[in-house]
């Protein structure tokens, strides 16, 4: 049976400046950074709060799972926006998004009220949106 869910992945137009973005800017830690085999980069990050989920930074290459067409495809898709990277929960929100708003991150939305709590949206590099959210109490 399955237990949990170990990587979820997110399509990224460059790993490096990826990288940066989850590393840097939203504080996010290194998980792995290594060359596999046939020269594919794996590239993962995680929370603190949540060591054994890892989020995969993968750039969609021709190769074992994509024709050099679904490759270009998916990086369309990326650069469009229309691929979502998931959901964060933060304690506090207005405060996440006034810091990461001072590290550079784009928000499309910034914190507002919802049934569910407070949600804010942003952006990585790449395109991918992203929530921010404070349960309701």
């Amino acid at each position: 049976m399955i237990q949990s869910i170990a990587h979820v992945t997110a399509y990224v137009l460059n790993q490096d400046e990826a990288l940066e973005f989850y590393r840097d800017k939203l504080g996010f830690e290194v998980a792995a950074d290594m060359t596999v085999e046939g020269g594919f980069r794996w590239v993962t990050v995680r929370t603190k709060a949540q060591p054994d989920l890892e989020l995969v930074l993968a750039e969609p290459k021709e190769g074992p799972m994509f024709t050099k067409d679904a490759a270009e495809k998916i990086r369309g898709l990326v650069s469009e926006g229309a691929f979502g990277v998931g959901v964060f929960k933060t304690e506090n929100c207005q405060k996440t998004y006034e810091e990461l708003v001072a590290r550079g991150v784009e928000f499309i939305f910034p914190p507002t009220e919802q049934f569910y709590g407070v949600e804010a949206m942003g952006k990585d590099n790449s395109g991918n949106w992203f929530s921010l959210t404070q349960p309701a109490k």
